[in-house]
């Protein structure tokens, strides 16, 4: 399984912005899905997932509200939408994926994709 992160950028505090996970290999619509986040100086931490099949979601606090998490099997795309964005959700952004769904912890993924940018500036 491989995937790629992109949407990231430089936004307002206030603004909107939609990343995608684009994810290849075999059986990767079966696979769980998450968004995690990386500040600088601070540790990675769980942002959002989403079942295999849509059906079920789950976010941290700190999303609840302004962040949408979905994904459209048929692209094997996996998306957040970010709404009301403040400058302490400035962070890499990083798509991961997992076979069993077995928890949302950093190392209950197997697959990571390269991570992408996101400044909300104040």
């Amino acid at each position: 399984v491989q995937l790629q992160a992109s949407g990231g950028g430089l936004v307002q505090a206030g603004d909107s912005l939609r990343l995608s996970c684009q994810a290849s290999g075999r059986a990767v619509r079966s696979y769980s899905m998450g968004w995690f986040r990386q500040a600088p100086g601070k540790e990675r931490e769980f942002v959002a997932d989403i079942s295999w099949n849509g059906g079920s979601t789950y976010y941290a606090d700190s999303a609840k509200g302004r962040f949408t998490v979905s994904r459209d099997n048929a692209k094997n795309t996996m998306y957040l939408q970010m709404n009301s964005l403040k400058p302490e959700d400035t962070a890499v952004y990083y798509c991961a994926a997992q076979r069993y769904g077995t928890g949302r912890g950093i190392y209950d993924y197997g697959y990571w994709g390269q991570g992408t940018l996101v400044t909300v500036s104040s």
